[in-house]
């Protein structure tokens, strides 16, 4: 840099203060506009309740190199890891499944994707259009015989292990490409003590400008202009960190707008929900050594996992997890409505006696003007070249960061961090 160049960064979430972060090591001025009165974008840790509680983000996927561990160790941020397979698995009665039967359910699982995976690479060579996972998954189960039982538990398995994963349900994702991308090897673990260290530590010494949400950008060769409400600010370059959601709902408008391939490419991915509900209880009712609590549901997709906050913070606290339509469905509902039925699983579970909460939480990622949903997803029709088009930059200006411009990581945290990092060191070797 001939003279101190300036960086707008739009967002305050894990990517955009990454972003900050590094420029501003590398000597550069910068400006982290944030529309919310927190940082932390979709990592949201509620200290309302004696411990820390995520509404957000909760695990590090994959420790063994991830660049969050690098940063946690470095900091002395403890973590604990997380077993899944501590897993109490209640039928649609609310009987505990036989650890064999888990088993058999798993294999079986398992199997159809195994099956699902076959006939793609058929349709592969046969250059057919993609479907639906969903449609995958009911041509291969159709030559199954399953009981109506059957097929409930099997489609617990797919809400579990595929819905909740990609906060989607499988009749929106991908069947050629829904999981595609990379991950980091090693257990998963969670922030005890609250994601939000990892927050406040990168977000150390930034100018971060709080309630300041972001109308219009505008670009050309020689910088950009960054237009909010009741103040304008001006630098040599901006990068774009705002979740998927908010691109998709053109909260922020763009001049000239952004090339085609991008727009496209913004509307063909998806934007998951994935929903909490926290609920504190005036004693443990559940199996306190279990970190999963699942359930086997009617309907498919509701309600089929609680994890266990009491095996991490000693609290009697369940936190309810939903995804894809159903999630979206509850975002329309009451607090009280979306906590009635939440309890109507759990008294399914444990009995009638159960105690009503003592105090509750309910997200709605979707209904969220600042993030438009959980994180993105492989949607039909969609690539993972779209993360690789909506990732690239616009001119010299203006650029892009946040878990869905990552091709390697998408939808998590580490892969958010790593863009903001990329996107530092485009604009550092430009400049």
């Amino acid at each position: 840099m001939s003279k101190t160049s300036s960086v707008i960064v739009v967002g305050a979430g894990i990517a955009g203060l990454a972003a900050a972060s590094r420029l501003q090591s590398f000597g550069y001025s910068v400006i982290v506009l944030e529309g919310r009165d927190r940082i932390g974008g979709r990592i949201h840790t509620d200290r309302g309740w004696g411990v820390p509680v995520e509404l957000g983000a909760t695990w590090v996927h994959g420790m063994d190199g991830n660049p969050v561990i690098d940063l946690a160790q470095q900091w002395d941020l403890e973590t604990v890891i997380t077993d899944y397979e501590n897993l109490w698995l209640h039928d649609t009665k609310g009987v505990v499944l036989e650890d064999d039967d888990q088993v058999e359910l798993e294999e079986q699982f398992w199997e159809a994707l195994d099956e699902v995976e076959e006939l793609v690479e058929q349709m592969d060579e046969q250059n057919e259009a993609d479907i639906s996972l969903q449609t995958a998954l009911d041509i291969v189960l159709s030559k199954w015989e399953l009981s109506a039982q059957d097929r409930r538990e099997l489609d617990y398995a797919i809400a579990s292990l595929i819905e909740h994963e990609y906060a989607a349900d499988s009749a929106n994702l991908s069947a050629y490409y829904w999981d595609e991308g990379e991950e980091f090897d090693g257990e998963d673990c969670l922030f005890p003590k609250g994601y939000d260290q990892l927050v406040s530590t990168v977000a150390e010494d930034l100018d971060i400008r709080l309630e300041h949400s972001v109308q219009t950008v505008e670009y050309e060769q020689t910088g950009v202009r960054v237009l909010c409400q009741d103040a304008t600010f001006e630098a040599d370059y901006a990068i774009v960190t705002v979740p998927l959601g908010v691109l998709q709902a053109g909260s922020i408008t763009f001049s000239p707008a952004l090339p085609d391939d991008k727009q496209k490419a913004i509307h063909r991915l998806g934007m998951g929900a994935l929903n909490k509900v926290v609920l504190r209880f005036p004693k443990v009712f559940w199996e306190k050594s279990a970190e999963v609590i699942g359930y086997i549901p009617k309907k498919k997709g509701e309600w089929v996992e609680f994890f266990n906050l009491y095996h991490t913070t000693g609290k009697p606290i369940l936190v309810g997890f939903n995804a894809g339509s159903y999630a979206r469905t509850l975002e329309d509902w009451t607090d009280e409505k979306i906590v009635a039925a939440a309890m109507q699983t759990l008294r399914t579970i444990y009995g009638a006696k159960v105690p009503d909460p003592t105090h509750y939480a309910v997200t709605r990622w979707g209904a969220d003007p600042f993030a438009g949903g959980a994180y993105s997803f492989l949607a039909t029709h969609a690539t993972d070249e779209d993360y690789d088009t909506l990732a690239e930059p616009v001119g010299d200006r203006l650029f892009f960061a946040g878990e869905a411009t990552s091709r390697q990581y998408a939808a998590t945290v580490h892969g958010a961090l790593l863009s903001g990092w990329r996107e530092a060191d485009r604009v550092h070797k430009l400049d």
